[in-house]
């Protein structure tokens, strides 16, 4: 769990700290610099609002606790987030070259105006949207138990670490190209959301939700137990000792969804997931090639145009 947490907040936080950073800097760059202080205002009462949102998810699930419906609320949520996760990821991979330049036209349009209040508003929900993201993803990867994500040492690391890399970043002392830095971040990121999603298929069978044609559809136990538990039990039951702890299963198993006895459902919606990702990064690579192509035909086009203007205006200047 403190894996997922460091992982998950560290992405967050980067985030929501790289685009309040390039807001900062633009504002510098342009001598209106007077404005940062409403921009660390709304960061600031995003913060406040995520930790309230918190508080009230924790509330919603006690309430589902007591009426003893929590089992869904977490399958609920495991599935959500997966969603969320993967989508966040493929959201990145396309915008994250666009980022400064959007933030920076946004900024253009607030300082033309002094509407103080829009970039208040804007930081707000930029740090907002990462703070109720977070609050989900730790409701799904704790079972519900925000707080103990919120108080483990891996959301901490994640959070400091994200605030030294965007220092570092932003003061010129390191160059990291963010395309390539947020695709391999999306690679764990990727895997924590399959690994979360084949949970919540376990999770609706072992409830009857879902029915499965084979329950186990092979055995490591033997290997590497999902759990201490296991292990124990296998020992007990054979009186072998598995090669790997069940220790590093359960680590596995709360990083990635590992199952030493899988269904063969979980085993489909294990890889179906993989499949789905392929298939969306090869159908956006296909779309790519061609809004390349006619950005490239449009500037040839643009250049002859110029060529073309530019010989008239020659032919003029030598009759004249």
């Amino acid at each position: 769990m403190e894996v997922q947490a460091l992982l998950i907040t560290f992405r967050e936080v980067l985030e929501a700290l790289l685009i309040i950073g390039i807001i900062n800097t633009y504002l510098l760059k342009t001598q209106n610099g007077k404005y940062k202080k409403y921009i660390w205002l709304g960061a600031g009462l995003a913060v406040v609002a995520s930790i309230a949102v918190a508080f009230l998810f924790q509330v919603v699930f006690t309430g589902f606790a007591a009426m003893g419906s929590e089992i869904y609320l977490k399958i609920g949520i495991m599935l959500v987030s997966s969603i969320l996760l993967t989508q966040m990821v493929f959201w990145m991979a396309s915008h994250s070259k666009d980022i400064k330049k959007n933030m920076e036209g946004k900024m253009d349009k607030f300082i033309s105006t002094g509407n103080v209040a829009g970039m208040i508003i804007h930081s707000f929900l930029v740090v907002l949207r990462e703070g109720i993201e977070t609050v989900f993803f730790f409701a799904a990867i704790t079972g519900g138990d925000i707080g103990a994500a919120l108080e483990g040492w891996g959301a901490i690391t994640g959070a400091l670490i994200a605030a030294t890399l965007s220092y570092l970043l932003f003061k010129g002392t390191m160059s990291i190209p963010l395309k390539t830095f947020f695709k391999v971040t999306g690679v764990f990121i990727v895997l924590i959301a399959a690994g979360l999603f084949v949970q919540a298929i376990s999770m609706m069978q072992d409830i009857k939700v879902i029915g499965s044609v084979v329950p186990h559809l092979y055995n490591l136990t033997w290997l590497l137990p999902e759990h201490p538990i296991d292990h124990a039990h296998f020992v007990r039951d054979t009186g072998l000792t598995p090669v790997f702890s069940g220790d590093i299963g359960i680590f596995l198993k709360a990083l990635f969804g590992y199952s030493s006895m899988p269904s063969l459902e979980e085993v489909v919606a294990y890889l179906g997931y993989f499949l789905v990702i392929y298939l969306l990064i090869n159908v956006k690579s296909t779309s790519a090639v061609p809004a390349r192509a006619k950005q490239r035909s449009e500037t040839q086009e643009k250049e002859a145009f110029h060529q073309t203007e530019k010989k008239k205006q020659n032919i003029v200047s030598d009759i004249n």
